[in-house]
């Protein structure tokens, strides 16, 4: 059996270092941490932690984990994370922007139209004749006021 010399290449060394990828930066613009950002958007979409907890069927103890902590949740939690708070999960990671409307929804009442449109059609009735007469009789008092 011959002994093979093994010859030291710098060459192969050089070329490595230039072919490792580097590293994506998981906060881009903003250099806030996971937590941070995470409390932010779930405010912004009205959602108390607890609220949060239940859309997400996480503990409310976990989402306060993460919200407080430096370091990201598992991967298999972060599609759920974003998908409640309707932003894509390279948006939570702060690898793109959220996009900011200048006028601000109120999310808890489009979660209760999302929860109104699952009722029967008798019940969805009854929901929007009330909602009518709220209405109604707010344009009754802005009408009392212009005169």
């Amino acid at each position: 059996m011959e002994d093979k010399i093994l010859v030291y290449n710098t060459w192969h060394d050089d070329l490595c270092e230039r072919s490792i990828m580097p590293k994506i930066q998981a906060q881009s613009d903003k250099n806030e941490p996971f937590g941070k950002r995470m409390a932010w958007l779930r405010n912004e979409r009205g959602y108390s932690q607890r609220d949060f907890a239940r859309e997400t069927e996480i503990s409310q103890r976990m989402i306060a984990y993460y919200e407080k902590q430096a370091q990201y949740p598992p991967t298999h939690v972060l599609p759920i994370l974003a998908k409640a708070l309707g932003v894509s999960v390279d948006q939570l990671l702060g690898i793109e922007n959220t996009k900011k409307n200048g006028k601000k929804r109120d999310m808890r009442l489009w979660r209760r139209f999302g929860q109104i449109e699952k009722l029967d059609t008798k019940e969805k009735r009854q929901v929007i004749q009330l909602l009518d007469t709220f209405i109604e009789k707010e344009q009754l008092k802005q009408r009392a006021r212009v005169q």
